[in-house]
């Protein structure tokens, strides 16, 4: 097997040649560009297409609306970061008559059961969105870890309107990805389907079964 790789990695290397790679002509994603109101829109239009539900809320409002939201489903839980920004802003608007609201602190080893059992939503803050195709930019870390996001039946997800990017590309430029590789980084745009078995669409398979954008119009 060793030999097998070090053989081809030497055509790969011999059949380099040594040119530079040509720069990609990115002319037409820069025209590509909306106004902001019109970015919002065109992001709840390809997002609402494929089954995402929207709450509006107005800047420092928005703990309100997701707590609201909370009550409205009767969910008895809401799992969230505690450390980052968004976390705890989400807990100061808790109370203790109000649905549990569970920390993601610790291993997922030591509460695996009630992650995938007993967790009724999950909330995360969404790094950027895409206006081109409706879409969030995620990138889970530490503070929001993958499973937060991934596991629950349901997603609740937070999106400031000023950080909706025109394109992926824009997307791309404004956080520097052409410098460095982003750590993990996920486009999502609705909740999770799948058409696998007798091309029978089923949503909730592989992932939430309902995801919620809390859009924030900070315009």
């Amino acid at each position: 097997m060793a030999d097998a790789r070090a053989e081809i990695l030497e055509r790969l290397r011999a059949g380099g040649g040594g040119e530079a790679v040509p720069l990609p002509d990115t002319a037409v994603l820069a025209r590509r560009t909306w106004a902001p109101a019109e970015r919002m829109a065109r992001l709840r239009r390809g997002m609402e297409a494929v089954h995402t539900e929207f709450l509006e809320a107005a800047p420092g409002q928005w703990p309100g609306v997701v707590l609201g939201f909370c009550r409205d489903e009767g969910f008895a839980n809401l799992l969230y970061g505690p450390r980052c920004a968004a976390g705890q802003a989400l807990a100061a608007a808790w109370t203790p008559r109000d649905p549990e609201l569970i920390p993601y602190q610790d291993p997922v080893e030591s509460f695996k059961a009630t992650l995938f059992d007993g967790v009724a939503a999950g909330f995360t803050t969404a790094l950027a969105g895409v206006a081109e195709t409706g879409g969030l930019l995620l990138e889970p870390g530490p503070e929001e870890p993958r499973l937060l996001s991934l596991v629950p039946p349901v997603h609740i997800a937070l999106l400031l309107a000023s950080a909706i990017e025109d394109t992926l590309w824009s997307a791309m430029r404004t956080r520097g990805w052409g410098k460095g590789t982003a750590r993990n980084s996920l486009l999502i745009s609705g909740p999770s389907k799948t058409a696998d078995i007798e091309q029978t669409l089923a949503y909730g398979v592989h992932g939430p079964k309902r995801l919620v954008v809390v859009l924030v119009n900070n315009l």
